[in-house]
């Protein structure tokens, strides 16, 4: 698991590894992973958009913008957290994925970027 605070939102990110598959006449690797974000300042925030960078061990990097996570834009008062889980395909057995989240402190409406620590994605029948 990786974790990361910023400006009092604490990001922990636990991945896994889901299996192959071919699609296109290509092996794709599918990752899973689990998100959690924790409230730990003293205002009122809300999750607004995301920003994904995705790497994988061929220098494949691919960007992905989007509101909120998985449909939702979680508000999130001082203490409460929101779990989510998705998932993302290589054509590698390795890569990472890294990125940040919009955010909006809801008394003031000043936006600001939470980090997505940098986590790796790794196929277990791959590593030595």
């Amino acid at each position: 698991m990786v974790q990361q605070v910023t400006k009092g939102i604490k990001i922990s990110v636990e991945t896994n590894f889901e299996g192959t598959f071919y699609k296109n006449y290509k092996v794709h690797f599918a990752f899973g992973y689990k998100v959690s974000i924790e409230n730990r300042s003293k205002e009122t925030v809300q999750l607004d958009s995301r920003h994904w960078q995705i790497m994988d061990a061929l220098n494949n990097v691919e960007m992905v913008d989007g509101e909120g996570v998985i449909g939702k834009k979680p508000i999130l008062q001082p203490g409460e957290s929101h779990t989510y889980s998705s998932g993302s395909l290589l054509t590698s057995p390795f890569g990472a994925m890294r990125g940040h989240y919009n955010m909006i402190n809801l008394a003031t409406s000043n936006t600001f970027k939470v980090t997505i620590p940098s986590f790796k994605l790794s196929a277990q029948f791959a590593l030595n």
